[in-house]
C-alpha cells in the first residue's frame, strides 16, 4: 500500500512542478497567484500522501503549516493588489 501511496506522490509532484510553470510564465499578477496557491495545495497532498505510507505523523504537521502559510498568503496578496487595501484597519482616514 505504501508503494501505491508514493506513486500519488510522485505524480501530484509532477503537477506541482507543471504548476510552477505557470508562475514563472504568468501573464498577469493573478496567474502566478494562482499558480503558487496550486503549488501549495498540491504540496500539501504530497506531504499528507507520504505521512501515511511512511507512518510519520511529524509530516502532517508540516502539511498544515504549509497550508497556513497558504492561506496567509492569499489574504496579503488580495490586500496588496486592491486598490484602498481592502479596508485595512491600519490605514488611516485621508486628511
Amino acid at each position: 500500500m505504501a508503494e501505491i501511496l508514493i506513486g500519488f506522490a510522485a505524480g501530484i509532484l509532477l503537477l506541482v512542478l507543471l504548476s510552477l510553470a505557470r508562475v514563472v510564465v504568468g501573464p498577469t499578477v493573478a496567474d502566478r497567484m494562482m499558480g503558487a496557491q496550486l503549488a501549495g495545495t498540491g504540496g500539501i497532498a504530497m506531504l499528507m500522501l507520504l505521512a501515511g505510507a511512511t507512518d510519520r505523523p511529524a509530516v502532517l504537521d508540516v502539511a498544515l503549516v504549509l497550508a497556513l502559510l497558504a492561506a496567509f498568503a492569499v489574504v496579503g496578496f488580495a490586500k496588496a493588489t486592491s486598490p484602498d487595501g481592502a479596508g485595512d484597519p491600519e490605514e488611516s482616514d485621508p486628511p
